[in-house]
This record gives C-alpha cells, sequence and structure tokens, in this order.
C-alpha cells in the first residue's frame, strides 16, 4: 500500500477540518496517511489583528526533504487574492533541491482549497498549488464529477474538477459541510487508489 501526506496550511480551522477529511478517505482504501501542516510565517501581531487560530492540531513538517518519503502529497491551503498564500508558497520555495533531483517525479498530487466566497478564486488557488506540483513532475488528481455532490445549486457548496474546496463567508464563520467534507474524502481516496496502483 502506499504513503500519503496530507500537507496543509490553515489561518481559522477550515483547511484543518478539509485535511481531515481527505486523510479519512485516503485510509480508506488501506494506506497509510500522515497529515501535517506547515509553518505559520505571519507575524505575531498581524495574525492577532486578522483573528487567525492557533493551528497545533497537527505536527509541523519542517523539512521538505521529508517530502520524498510519500507516494502521493495532497495540498491544501487558504486563497490569498486568488493564489496560494505565502506561507505554503515558502515552503515549497524550499524544495529546489527535491525539484534538482526528480524526487517526486512520477508520485501523485493533488490540491484542496478555501476561500471567503463562492468566486473568490477557488480555481486560480488549486492551479498555483496544482502549478508547482506539476513542475516537481507529479500525477495530478482533481475532483472528478464521480463525486455528484459538487453539482447542483440547491445550496451553498464547494467543490471543482480541480480539487476538493469549502467557502468560509466573509467573516469565516461557515465551517466545512457535508458536502464538502465528503467531497474531501472523495479526493483523498482517489489519490490513495492511483497511489495504490503505482506503488503495486
Amino acid at each position: 500500500m502506499s504513503k500519503i501526506l496530507v500537507l496543509y496550511y490553515s489561518s481559522y480551522g477550515h483547511l484543518a477540518k478539509m485535511a481531515d477529511a481527505v486523510a479519512e478517505g485516503a485510509r480508506s482504501t488501506g494506506a497509510t496517511v500522515d497529515v501535517r501542516r506547515v509553518a505559520e510565517t505571519a507575524p505575531a501581531e498581524v495574525a492577532a489583528a486578522a483573528g487567525f487560530v492557533a493551528d497545533e492540531s497537527h505536527a509541523l513538517l519542517d523539512d521538505v526533504n521529508e517530502l520524498a518519503n510519500y507516494d502521493g502529497i495532497i495540498v491544501g491551503a487558504p486563497t490569498r487574492f486568488g493564489r496560494m498564500p505565502s506561507q505554503m508558497a515558502a515552503f515549497w520555495d524550499k524544495a529546489g533541491g527535491l525539484w534538482f533531483q526528480g524526487k517526486l517525479t512520477g508520485k501523485v498530487g493533488a490540491a484542496f482549497t478555501s476561500t471567503a466566497s463562492q468566486h473568490g478564486g477557488q480555481e486560480t488557488t488549486l492551479f498555483s498549488i496544482l502549478t508547482n506540483l506539476l513542475h516537481f513532475g507529479m500525477t495530478i488528481v482533481g475532483l472528478d464529477y464521480g463525486y455528484a455532490g459538487q453539482m447542483g445549486v440547491d445550496e451553498v457548496k464547494g467543490g471543482s474538477p480541480y480539487g476538493a474546496t469549502t467557502i468560509a463567508d466573509g467573516d469565516g464563520s461557515r465551517m466545512p459541510s457535508a458536502v464538502e467534507l465528503d467531497g474531501a474524502r472523495y479526493q483523498g481516496r482517489r489519490v490513495a487508489d492511483l497511489a495504490n496502483k503505482l506503488v503495486g
């Protein structure tokens, strides 16, 4: 079976919840799954003024070289003006040695995100993450339409063929819905299914 990493950054807790759901889906395939977060790099006064929620739900991943130990890497980060936030970008910017050595080539990659509004840059943020993963040579898995929960307009919901998403509302009060969490589980399962086949 494969070894999967769910790597995320969360300012208000939405991505931490999504990460747990992604991991649950991946584990359902028999894969070994680790959930880790990247460090907060915003100055303490900025984080406090913005109301960031201190995230200690999962251990930090400080050493980018650990990425090479996994068969699949699923990256979650909120949107910052239509792209991944600096906290996640800074982590990947330290991974040049892995890129140079081709250590992630052929591994399975995926992305998930959160925005304040339905049109707040979900797809561009997913693509900012996926672009990084593609440059590292990874094979990308999205949230395909086998997950029908992302369809329809009966309720506000995240979801995109490019990855699982959630909508937080402008004040961060809306936590991931059951439909959004199920989408995250589905995507985690799809990544692990493919990784299991490639490892096997």
